[in-house]
């Protein structure tokens, strides 16, 4: 092989990595961390949501007192806690979370809720149910002393709006579609931080 020829491929190579896709002027969105998810509940909403959540760029507590509800094998980003005090797991998760709220029991659902709206360093908590089971909620929150302005940090039903279908494959895409869009909102907040402190 001609070493002449060689030497002109490598330096146009390295003059092509330099080039930026897209528009230019156009500000470089910053990479945030991976979404911290801790997801409350095996059942087959849980199960589907796992399923989406294995590809997505996060980290995943899946928690649930039913032990044999889990399957052998999930994703290399999902870590199962079996235990019999998932609320102590709200208190240990790192600031930033993002909290799906999805039991089998609605008794449990709200000990959760109470216990996450204690915190005030959360990004997301969503809990699946119905509007009804929202009021019910927010009205067991305020007599425990919740700020009525926090109530709206309480997703309550879940998911993107304009999705019907009850099927858990479907919950589970509109609660991911969810997740992404927060995600997204915060990446454009930090791109613009940047832009800011970068023109002063």
């Amino acid at each position: 092989m001609d070493n002449t020829l060689t030497g002109i491929g490598t330096i146009a190579m390295n003059d092509f990595s330099s080039v930026q896709i897209g528009r230019r002027g156009a500000v470089q969105m910053p990479r945030p961390a991976p979404m911290h998810i801790v997801l409350f509940g095996a059942g087959h909403v849980g199960h589907a949501l796992i399923k989406l959540l294995g590809s997505l760029p996060c980290v995943v507590q899946w928690v649930d007192e039913r032990d044999e509800l889990f399957p052998d094998e999930t994703p290399a980003n999902v870590q199962i806690e079996a235990t019999d005090t998932p609320d102590a797991i709200v208190d240990a998760v790192p600031p930033g979370a993002y909290f799906l709220v999805m039991t089998h029991h609605h008794a449990l659902d709200f000990s959760l809720a109470a216990r996450i709206m204690r915190r005030r360093d959360f990004t997301y908590f969503g809990m699946i149910g119905s509007k009804t089971k929202r009021v019910k909620f927010e009205r067991r929150l305020l007599d425990r002393g919740v700020d009525p302005d926090r109530l709206v940090e309480m997703t309550c039903p879940i998911g993107v709006a304009g999705i019907v279908d009850k099927a858990p494959a479907a919950i589970a895409v509109a609660v991911c579609a969810e997740l992404l869009q927060i995600r997204t909102r915060q990446m454009v907040a930090q791109a613009a931080t940047q832009k800011l402190y970068a023109s002063v």
